[in-house]
C-alpha cells in the first residue's frame, strides 16, 4: 500500500493560525518530518504543531545544512527525499511541517523538487500556510498594499547591495531574514529618508514576539532569525 506525502505550512508561529485542513492532516499523520539546520536547534515548526499530533507519532529530522556549497546542499536534499520516499512506499502518511508557507522561502521546495524528479509516481500534496508578512501586517492592522501600490519581497541577508534600487522602484518592500544585516539596513533607510516608514517585526506570532516602529530603538538590540522589516513609502 502506498501512503502519501504532505508539505504543510504551519503559519508564522501561533498554533491558532494553522488552517483547518492542516490540523486534520496532522492528526492523521504517521510520521512528522521536521527540517533541522543545526543539530542542537529545536524545530520551530514542530513546536507549533506538537499539541495536534498523535501520541505515538514518529518524528523524522531531516538535515538541511546552512551551506553555500551546492554539492553539499544537493546531497542533503537527496538524502531527505529518499528517506521520505521510503516511508511513503511503506504506506505511511508523512507530513513535512514548515513555518509560514511551504512554497515561500522554504526548504520544502527543494525536497519537493527531488520527489518530482526522482519519484513522480508518489502522491504528494502541498497545504499552504499563512506567511509571516501577512501576520505582521495584521498585527499592526496596516495593509501591505493598497490600490495600485507595488510590493517587493526580498531576502535582505543576501541582497543588501540591491536594496537601494528596490526601495526606489517599489512602493512597499518586505525584507526577510533581516537580522544578519540589520544595522546596514537601518542606515540605508535613514539615508533615504525612510526611517519613519519602516516597522521591524521580531518573532511575530510567538509569545515573546514584538515590533518596533522607531528604528532608533534598535540600537544594541539583537533580533532573531525570525524577523522581517516592512517599508511602506506612502504609509
Amino acid at each position: 500500500m502506498t501512503g502519501k506525502f504532505y508539505g504543510i505550512g504551519v503559519g508564522p508561529g501561533n498554533p491558532e493560525l494553522i488552517t483547518i485542513k492542516a490540523f486534520r492532516i496532522l492528526q492523521e499523520t504517521d510520521v512528522i518530518c521536521v527540517p533541522k539546520s543545526y543539530a542542537d536547534r529545536d524545530s520551530l515548526a514542530l513546536l507549533v504543531v506538537k499539541g495536534f499530533l498523535k501520541e505515538d507519532i514518529k518524528t523524522l529530522e531531516l538535515s538541511f545544512p546552512m551551506s553555500k556549497d551546492r554539492k553539499v546542499l544537493e546531497e542533503s536534499w537527496a538524502a531527505a527525499g529518499e528517506s521520505v520516499a521510503a516511508l511513503v512506499r511503506e504506506g505511511k502518511m508523512v507530513s513535512f511541517v514548515t513555518i509560514g508557507d511551504p512554497l515561500f522561502y522554504s526548504t520544502y521546495g527543494y525536497l519537493l523538487a527531488h520527489l518530482k524528479n526522482n519519484h513522480p509516481e508518489l502522491p504528494v500534496e502541498t497545504v499552504p500556510g499563512i506567511t509571516a508578512m501577512a501576520a505582521c501586517s495584521s498585527l499592526l492592522q496596516q495593509p501591505l498594499v493598497e490600490g495600485d501600490e507595488t510590493l517587493a519581497v526580498v531576502p535582505a541577508a543576501y541582497g543588501i547591495e540591491t536594496l537601494r534600487d528596490i526601495l526606489e522602484k517599489f512602493d512597499n518592500v518586505v525584507m526577510m531574514k533581516v537580522n544578519r544585516r540589520l544595522p546596514e539596513v537601518v542606515k540605508l533607510l535613514k539615508d533615504m529618508g525612510l526611517g519613519n516608514n519602516a516597522v521591524l517585526y521580531n518573532r511575530c506570532g510567538y509569545p515573546d514576539g514584538f515590533y518596533v516602529t522607531d528604528l532608533d530603538e534598535l540600537d544594541g538590540v539583537t533580533v532573531d532569525y525570525m524577523s522581517l522589516l516592512i517599508v511602506r513609502k506612502r504609509g
